[in-house]
């Protein structure tokens, strides 16, 4: 299990921006486990929306991006640099995400060649479907 100082040395993202609290589990190089406790406090809740506050869409979205992230760039060879969206496709949301979910993000890399890949990335909270999508990454 990775803590968010773990984690943090293997991704350049910071807070605000920082969207995975722990990794559960990791294979480098294939697939990761995270989580994000979502909770009042996260900044965007002041504005969507005031009186019914939802995590947007984009949002989840790039907590399952660095999810796959840590997965990928766990691997030896891409220890130490950065891995970027190269696109998004077939993105689904069944559910809303809501202060006080706790959020399982999992990421499997399911195709390589060289430094781009694409990712099958999932949200879930409790066993529920929240985000499905495929997540095509470049590293470097």
């Amino acid at each position: 299990m990775l803590d968010i100082n773990e984690i943090k040395k293997i991704i350049p993202h910071r807070h605000p921006f920082l969207l995975v609290d722990r990794i559960e589990e990791l294979e480098p190089g294939k697939r990761a486990v995270g989580y994000k406790c979502v909770s009042f406090d996260e900044p965007y809740f002041a504005g969507h929306f005031p009186e019914e506050p939802v995590m947007p869409g984009v949002l989840i979205i790039e907590a399952l991006a660095q999810t796959g992230a840590v997965a990928i760039l766990s691997e030896e060879g891409f220890k130490g640099k950065t891995a970027y969206f190269g696109a998004i496709n077939s993105a689904r949301f069944k559910r809303k995400v809501v202060p006080g979910d706790k959020l399982r993000l999992e990421c499997e890399i399911i195709k390589r060649k060289g430094p781009v890949g694409v990712g099958s990335a999932r949200a879930y909270v409790d066993d529920e479907l929240c985000c499905r999508a495929e997540l095509t990454f470049m590293v470097g």
